[in-house]
């Protein structure tokens, strides 16, 4: 993960990594509810995002789950988008939560036409995690946060088990 800054580019392009995910680091940066603002801010995106593809790195964008996020994900060269489902982890109301689910799976549709990559990450665990299986466009679910946390408490064997366990039950 990295910030859209000068700096952050420079030590990318000295290390070249496999993958880059920009994403929003500072309080004073443009977000949106849950991720970069890519839209209205391509300028600033698209060159950081060239240099990263033109060295090699594979880039991926945390975005929320909107179309106009996703179109200008595409617009500036990313080749994976990774959908924030930090308000989905967050809903309690069963009905709310499946509306914020549609909207992702929506998003993720509409990614894979425009031929990016779908990730999703941010907030998952046990619960929320196996239902983004749902959505066949997902490739990648970013869940290292909850698993090295829930690891302190159990171990980390037995976290990654816990959840490979309620995935596979979600196939």
């Amino acid at each position: 993960e990295m910030a859209v800054t000068e700096e952050m580019l420079a030590t990318a392009l000295r290390h070249r990594p496999h993958a880059a995910c920009l994403v929003p680091e500072r309080r004073e940066e443009v977000t949106t509810e849950g991720g970069l603002a890519v839209a209205g801010h391509e300028a600033r995106i698209a060159p950081v995002v060239k240099a990263l593809s033109d060295a090699g790195i594979r880039v991926s964008l945390f975005i929320e789950p909107s179309e106009d996020q996703v179109e200008a994900a595409a617009a500036v060269g990313a080749q994976v988008v990774e959908f924030h489902t930090g308000r989905y982890c967050l809903l309690t109301d069963p009905g709310e939560r499946e509306v914020e689910f549609e909207r992702i799976a929506a998003a993720a549709a509409q990614a894979d036409i425009l031929g990016l990559e779908v990730h999703a990450g941010h907030g998952l665990d046990y619960d929320t995690a196996p239902r983004m299986l749902a959505i066949p466009e997902v490739r990648e679910l970013n869940i290292g946060h909850f698993l090295i946390g829930e690891s302190i408490f159990v171990g980390l064997d037995s976290a990654i088990r816990r959840m490979r366990a309620a995935m596979d039950a979600a196939l």
